[in-house]
């Protein structure tokens, strides 16, 4: 009796297993080999520094977007102040609040031209508060600007927006000053947030380049001071 022909599909099986057995022995799991060539960023095995470098900008940056997006839908703060720049005609789209890397020893930074955008620099920033101080603080000088008009190579303009925005934010808050070193032993919370906001406010007008020396900004800002440090809009009092 003539022997049956092999069993087509059960051939097909059998080679497709072979091969799927090949290809598992060859080709290790895609999850084994993230979890080594992460093994190797974390201890410099097997990597370069420029490696290891790209891999923490990438992870600060996953970081300062995921919490960024949760502020904008979260945070009490945050959402005041886009709702109050929506009511004064300036909507704020999320694509214009946006993490980067930075070599400067910044947090954020409002960028005026050509739409208005807040940048965030992703890795230097200590905790989600930190970084809802940050956005608040560029979203003062954004209401500022929209408002007010500002002029931001007009040294007052900029000292009274500064003032408002360390005001306002959070950035002066006294366990924020003991982080950064500058808490003083003895001064009430009052004064101590007091030059807290002139010296912040001091600096960053000093890197106007339209400021010509430390002199002229803490000029700007002494001129302005009565009346932009009361000046609390759009809240009805300090946060």
């Amino acid at each position: 009796m003539a022997s049956s022909p092999p069993n087509s599909s059960s051939s097909s099986a059998s080679s497709t297993n072979a091969s799927n057995s090949s290809n598992s022995t060859s080709n290790p799991s895609s999850a084994f080999t993230r979890f080594l060539h992460k093994a190797q960023l974390i201890t410099g095995m097997g990597v370069t520094d420029a490696e290891r470098a790209k891999d923490l900008e990438e992870l600060n940056l996953r970081r300062c977007e995921k919490m960024k997006t949760e502020l904008m839908e979260r945070s009490p703060l945050i959402i005041f102040m886009l709702k109050h720049l929506r009511l004064s005609g300036c909507q704020v789209p999320e694509k214009n609040i946006f993490c980067a890397p930075s070599a400067v020893l910044h947090s954020g930074a409002y960028l005026p031209h050509p739409h208005g955008a807040i940048k965030l620099c992703a890795g230097h920033f200590f905790s989600k508060q930190h970084v809802e101080s940050t956005i608040a603080h560029e979203l003062i000088h954004m209401f500022d600007e929209c408002r007010f008009k500002v002029d931001w190579t007009n040294l007052r303009h900029h000292a009274c927006s500064e003032i408002r925005a360390n005001n306002l934010s959070g950035d002066c808050r006294w366990t924020r000053e003991l982080r950064r070193g500058e808490g003083i032993p003895g001064i009430g919370w009052t004064r101590g947030h007091q030059a807290c906001i002139r010296r912040r406010a001091v600096t960053s007008v000093a890197a106007n380049p339209a400021c010509p020396s430390l002199a002229h900004a803490e000029r700007a800002v002494n001129e302005v001071w009565e009346s932009c440090f009361v000046d609390t809009r759009p809240f009805d009092e300090v946060y």
